[in-house]
This record gives structure tokens, C-alpha cells and sequence, in this order.
């Protein structure tokens, strides 16, 4: 029998990619405005200055190669999770970005819906979607191996009570380094 614990610090590992691409797309952002500065339906802005087309490729670029050195350590210290080779590691460090990148661009769609602005306290907003997407981008695109590493109650647990006070923390590290404007 598996140990909870173990699979929750395997997916942990295998997650860092995706808690990763929301820091490098703040590192990489700043050009050409997803939203192309357009309003919704609703008058508000779909997205807001902060989601780039810049800061998604880039996030998600870092992101990947993050995931192609953590595949390397793997095979230094094998301790977790092997993934089936290096292309398919890339394949599911940029899976696992782009979701993410997908769910925070998906989480400010959600807030100017409902009148919070750029850079405004968004609670769950601000930290759940970016998993939710990355594990929804995971499991579609690379079932056969994500399903068994993400999804089993220990991992998605884990994810979820450790992700709002490490993207606190991430956040305040970025404020304190005059990357980002509020400490959230």
C-alpha cells in the first residue's frame, strides 16, 4: 500500500511547475495585453493590464524548463515519480503552466465580473483556479500519467491546503522585490 503522505509529496514535486508559471509570468509580463484591452459584454475590462500574452509564453517557457531540471533530479535521486523520458517531462511541465496560467486568467475573469480590480483581495480567486486548471490541463492532455501522481485524495488535499499560503508568501516575496504592487 501506497503512503498518503508519499503521495502527497510526489505530487507536490510533480506540481511545482504549475505553482512556478504564476512568479515567472510576473518575471516575463508586461506586453501585449490578453484581453487586447477589451471590455466584456458587461462593460468591464475581460481580463484587466496584468494578464500579458508575454507573461503567459514566458510563464509558461520557464515553467517548463523548471520541469525539464526537476526531470534531471529525478534521475540524480530517484525518490519520486519517473516520468517516461525528458520530451514527455517538458510536455508535462508546460501542461501543467499553461493550465495554471489558464485558471489565474480565468480567476481575473471571475473578479471583474464581480467588480474586484486588478491588483484587489480575490480570497480563492486568487489561488484556486490556477489548480484547478492545471490539474484539469494535466489529466486531458496527459491522463495516462498525471491521473495516477494528481489524482488520488492525499495529492488534491494537500494541493489545495497548501496552495493559499504558499502563493501568500510567493506574493509577498514579490512586493518585497518591487515585482508586484500589493503583498497578495
Amino acid at each position: 500500500m501506497v503512503n498518503p503522505l508519499f503521495q502527497a509529496l510526489e505530487a507536490l514535486y510533480v506540481f511545482i511547475p504549475a505553482f512556478a508559471a504564476n512568479s515567472a509570468a510576473v518575471l516575463t509580463g508586461g506586453h501585449g495585453k490578453m484581453d487586447f484591452g477589451r471590455n466584456f459584454v458587461d462593460g468591464k475590462r475581460i481580463l484587466g493590464d496584468g494578464k500579458t500574452w508575454s507573461g503567459f509564453i514566458g510563464g509558461t517557457v520557464l515553467a517548463s524548463i523548471l520541469g525539464l531540471i526537476l526531470y534531471a533530479l529525478m534521475l540524480v535521486f530517484p525518490i519520486f515519480v519517473n516520468y517516461p523520458g525528458p520530451i514527455l517531462a517538458l510536455y508535462g511541465s508546460a501542461l501543467l503552466a499553461a493550465g495554471s496560467l489558464t485558471g489565474d486568467a480565468f480567476g481575473s475573469f471571475i473578479k471583474r465580473r464581480i467588480g474586484i480590480q486588478r491588483g484587489g483581495k480575490g480570497y480563492l480567486l486568487d489561488q484556486l483556479p490556477f489548480v484547478i486548471f492545471a490539474l484539469i490541463f494535466a489529466t486531458l492532455f496527459y491522463y495516462q500519467f498525471f491521473a495516477s501522481v494528481l489524482l488520488n485524495l492525499p495529492a488534491l488535499i494537500i494541493l489545495i491546503v497548501i496552495t493559499p499560503p504558499l502563493h501568500k508568501a510567493v506574493n509577498v516575496l514579490g512586493y518585497k522585490l518591487n515585482r508586484k504592487d500589493v503583498p497578495w
